[in-house]
C-alpha cells in the first residue's frame, strides 16, 4: 500500500498535504482499494467554508457510497474538475491526479491533529 510520508492522514481515510498555505486533500490509496472502481465524485463548491471533519464530499464507487471529510477547516479554494469526466482518477493516482480538493486552512495548526504516514498504517492495521 503506498502511504507517502510527506502526507498528512484523518482516521476517516483522507490524506492532506500541507503546502504554501494550502491543503491539498484526497482519499487514501487504502480508502480507494476498500471502495472498489469509483464511478462518480461529488467535489464541494470553491468558496465553501468548511470544519474540520465536516462532511464535504462524497465518492461513488460499485460497492457504496462515502461521504469525505474535511481533515482542516478553512475555505475551499480549488476542486478537482477532471473528476467529473474521469472519477477513475481517485483509483488510478489518489495522491496525484486523483486529488479531490484545496482548502485554504483557516488554523493549519489543526493538521498537528491528523496522522502521520507510520500512525495512519497503524490506524487500518
Amino acid at each position: 500500500m503506498n502511504l507517502p510520508s510527506d502526507l498528512k492522514y484523518a482516521e476517516s481515510h483522507e490524506w492532506c498535504k500541507l503546502e504554501e498555505g494550502r491543503a491539498t486533500c484526497g482519499i487514501s490509496d487504502y480508502a480507494q482499494d476498500q471502495l472498489g472502481d469509483v464511478v462518480f465524485v461529488e467535489v464541494p463548491e470553491v468558496g465553501r467554508v468548511v470544519e474540520a471533519g465536516e462532511a464535504i464530499a462524497v465518492v461513488e464507487s460499485v460497492k457504496s457510497a462515502s461521504d469525505i471529510y474535511a481533515p482542516v477547516g478553512g475555505t475551499v479554494i480549488e476542486v478537482n474538475g477532471e473528476l467529473a469526466d474521469s472519477p477513475e482518477l481517485v483509483n488510478d493516482a489518489p495522491y496525484e491526479n486523483g486529488w479531490l480538493f484545496v482548502i485554504e486552512p483557516s488554523d493549519a495548526s489543526q493538521a498537528d491533529a491528523l496522522l502521520d504516514a507510520d500512525g495512519y498504517q497503524a490506524s487500518i492495521g
